[in-house]
C-alpha cells in the first residue's frame, strides 16, 4: 500500500517518549534513524533500544541525520522554536501539545510549515478513543439535534512533590501554566471539537490555591462562549486525591452525551442509549505506571499523520485545528491573568 519509507527523529527520550516510538515501530513504513535528549544517558539508552543514532543537539539531528520528520517530546517551552527549526529545514513536524506556550509562537509555527511546504500536526489523541469518536458522529448525524449547553469537569493530583522533580514544571517560562495547559488542555479541546463553533469570548478565573512550590495555577474555572450560542462551562484542579475520570457532559435537544473518563454514554431522550469505551484488545503494555491505552491512541494519530504526508492531504490535527485550542487556552490565561473577559 505504501512504497516510500520515511526516516523519523525524535526530540525528547522522556516519560511521552513512547508513545511516540513504539507507533512508530507499529508502521513498516516509518524507520526511526535518530533520537535526541538533552541528558546523554537518556538519548544514549532510547538509541539502543531503537538501534539508532542519538544526539544531544537537536539541531545538528535535524541537519545531520536525515531525517525528513521530527517528533517533538520536549517541554512545552521547547515546542515553538524546535517547530520552527525543523520546518525551515524543510522537515515534516509533529508535536505533543500544547503547540507553543504563546498564542503569537503558535501563528508562527503554522506560518513556517506552510512557508516550507511541510505537514504539521498536533497531537491530540483523545479523538481516537472509540468514546470520542461515537459522540462526535452522532453530533455529526444531527441525531442529538444542537448543542444546548456543556460542561467539563477535570479533577487531578500534581503534588509539590511531582513539581519537585521537574526542572520545568510549574514555571510560566517553560510549562506556560499549570492544570489548564497540562491537563484540562486534553478535555477543553475535546469539548471545543465536539461544539465545533468559533468562539465568542472566554470568561475565566485561575488560582494557585493548594500548592506551595509552583508559580502557575491550580485550578481554573469559567465560561467559554461559542458563536452558535453554547455556553460550555468548565472546571479543572490537580490538587485532588487522584485522578478522577474527566467528564464532558453535551446536554443537545434531542438528548444528553456524556463522557466519563473514555467511556462515552448518549442518552437519547426517547429512551435509545448508545456507548463506548475503550477496546482493552487494543492495549499496548509499555511498563509500569504508563497508561495502557495511551500508545492505542497515539499510534492511530500517527499513522493518520505519516499517511496524509503520503498522500498530499492535511492531516486530521493538523496546525491549523491546534492554532484553535492554542488560542482557547491563551485566552483562559489572558482573562485569569486579567480579570477581563476575553473576545474573539
Amino acid at each position: 500500500m505504501v512504497g516510500v519509507r520515511h526516516k523519523a527523529g525524535i526530540i525528547g527520550c522522556g516519560n511521552i517518549f513512547p508513545m511516540h516510538a513504539m507507533s512508530l515501530k507499529n508502521l513498516d513504513f516509518v524507520d526511526i534513524v535518530a533520537v535526541c535528549d538533552v541528558k546523554e544517558d537518556r538519548a544514549a539508552a532510547a538509541a539502543k533500544k531503537y538501534n539508532c543514532k542519538y544526539y544531544t543537539d537537536y539541531k545538528k539531528m535535524i541537519d545531520e541525520a536525515g531525517i525528513d520528520v521530527v517528533h517533538i517530546c520536549t517541554p512545552h517551552y521547547l515546542h515553538a522554536p524546535m517547530a520552527i527549526y525543523a520546518a525551515n529545514a524543510k522537515k515534516h513536524v509533529i508535536t505533543e501539545k500544547p503547540m507553543s506556550i504563546e498564542h503569537h509562537d503558535a501563528v508562527e509555527m503554522v506560518n513556517m510549515a506552510k512557508a516550507n511546504n511541510v505537514t504539521f500536526g498536533v497531537i491530540f489523541q483523545n479523538h481516537y478513543n472509540p468514546g470520542s469518536q461515537l459522540i462526535k458522529s452522532t453530533l455529526e448525524s444531527g441525531d442529538l439535534g444542537k448543542i444546548l449547553s456543556a460542561r467539563v469537569i477535570v479533577t487531578w493530583n500534581r503534588s509539590d512533590e511531582y513539581y519537585s522533580k521537574s526542572d520545568w514544571k510549574g514555571t510560566w517560562d517553560k510549562e506556560g501554566g499549570g492544570v489548564v495547559i497540562d491537563q484540562a488542555i486534553h478535555t477543553l479541546d475535546l469539548m471545543r471539537w465536539f461544539i465545533d463553533s468559533e468562539i465568542d469570548y472566554v470568561d475565566a478565573q485561575i488560582s494557585n490555591r493548594a500548592h506551595d512550590i509552583i508559580q502557575v495555577e491550580d485550578s481554573a474555572e469559567g465560561v467559554i462562549k461559542f458563536k452558535n450560542n453554547v455556553l460550555a462551562a468548565f472546571f479543572a484542579v490537580n490538587y485532588y486525591a487522584y485522578d478522577a475520570p474527566v467528564e464532558i457532559e453535551l446536554y443537545c435537544e434531542k438528548g444528553t452525551a456524556k463522557m466519563y473518563g473514555a467511556k462515552a454514554t448518549i442518552q437519547f431522550k426517547d429512551g435509545k442509549i448508545l456507548k463506548k469505551d475503550i477496546d482493552e484488545n487494543e492495549g499496548v503494555f509499555y511498563g509500569l505506571g504508563v497508561k495502557s491505552y495511551w500508545g492505542v491512541s497515539h499510534i492511530k494519530q500517527i499513522k493518520n499523520f505519516y499517511m496524509s504526508i503520503i498522500s498530499g492531504q492535511t492531516p486530521e490535527i493538523d496546525g491549523e485545528y491546534g492554532l484553535k485550542t492554542q488560542e482557547m487556552i491563551s485566552a483562559i490565561y489572558n482573562s485569569g491573568k486579567t480579570s477581563k473577559r476575553i473576545y474573539f
